[in-house]
């Protein structure tokens, strides 16, 4: 919800966290004592929601929201894979955020990562700005996980989303770069300096969207005393920390269900000649589709005018939109 909320300026006060809906009195009171850290969070929960708008565009369920709590409707109040996805990435996104702010100062509290110096066994040297990813994932167990623990983390579904939570940023530690720069006469490299840095964010969305696609079905067992997630069908292997589990099937999306929060795909664009789930046979559920042809103008026959300058014509052209019924 704190990505929605245009109208709040930078969170700097106090009473503002009182007022942050969807927060539980935990997060509230971090909020309180981590005052600088809350913009970077809200920052990660946005670039969360438009990563989860762009890996599912083509999908009957687009990652769309709702002027309600929860923002993506009951669709994450289930225990679907869906919901799994949307947990791992706002879990990655505070990370993501709160690192990058991190290392570009804006927090008094950290700053670059000054564990990693001295020489590497490549024979380069770290220098730089590591990119602080250990403070960056402290605060979104803490932040984000503290939800989950304060019911007590042992219902299936407070399982679930811990784990789904630490295989979001996972995504981003299994992902951490080596970036160099050199040093030398005339741009030689005799001499190079690097530092530690993070994975682009849509590398993060990338790698939890082909987690979502293999995620596992699981279900509560007993290991002793300590209640565990195993795979729900005893023949597919264990997942591992990396991995998506979930605990109920999905709904199709295919129609308009407010109570649920899902809007069916009824107006969604489709691909008249994909086979695939962006395909207007699967997208609208069989149930037909419109066409519409639309002129649209583009630039064409471009060339460049000494100098310095492009001229180009516009030129227009009919296209097929085809829309779900």
């Amino acid at each position: 919800y704190l990505a929605k909320l245009s109208s709040v300026g930078s969170i700097s006060e106090e009473e503002t966290c009182e007022k942050l809906k969807g927060l539980i009195q935990r997060q509230v009171q971090m909020c309180k004592r981590n005052l600088e850290v809350m913009d970077s969070v809200r920052r990660g929960a946005q670039l969360a929601i438009e990563e989860c708008q762009y890996q599912f565009r083509n999908r009957r369920w687009n990652c769309s929201t709702l002027d309600t709590l929860p923002v993506f409707g009951k669709v994450v109040t289930q225990g679907t894979r869906e919901a799994a996805f949307v947990y791992a990435i706002s879990s990655a996104g505070v990370a993501f955020a709160v690192t990058r702010a991190c290392s570009s100062g804006e927090l008094d509290k950290c700053g670059c990562d000054r564990t990693v110096q001295g020489g590497s066994p490549q024979g380069f040297q770290w220098s730089g700005c590591s990119d602080n990813i250990a403070y960056g994932v402290a605060f979104s167990q803490s932040f984000v996980d503290v939800r989950e623990r304060s019911k007590g983390a042992s219902s299936n579904r407070a399982l679930m989303n811990l784990h789904n939570n630490e295989a979001g940023r996972k995504a981003i530690l299994n992902n951490m770069r080596v970036e160099c720069k050199c040093h030398g006469v005339s741009g030689s490299c005799e001499f190079k300096t690097c530092w530690k840095a993070m994975p682009p964010f849509r590398k993060v969305g990338n790698v939890l969207k082909e987690k979502f696609d293999g995620a596992t079905e699981v279900e509560q067992s007993e290991i002793g005393s300590t209640k565990v997630l195993v795979p729900k069908n005893s023949q597919f292997k264990p997942h591992t920390d990396e991995d998506l589990v979930y605990l109920d099937s999905s709904p199709d999306f295919c129609d308009h269900d407010l109570k649920n929060g899902v809007l069916g795909t009824s107006g969604r664009q489709c691909n008249k000649t994909s086979k695939a789930i962006d395909g207007c046979e699967l997208m609208c559920c069989g149930r037909g589709f419109h066409t519409d042809e639309v002129e649209v103008v583009e630039r064409c026959s471009c060339k460049f005018h000494w100098c310095c300058s492009v001229k180009c014509k516009p030129c227009h052209r009919v296209m097929e939109i085809h829309t779900c019924r």
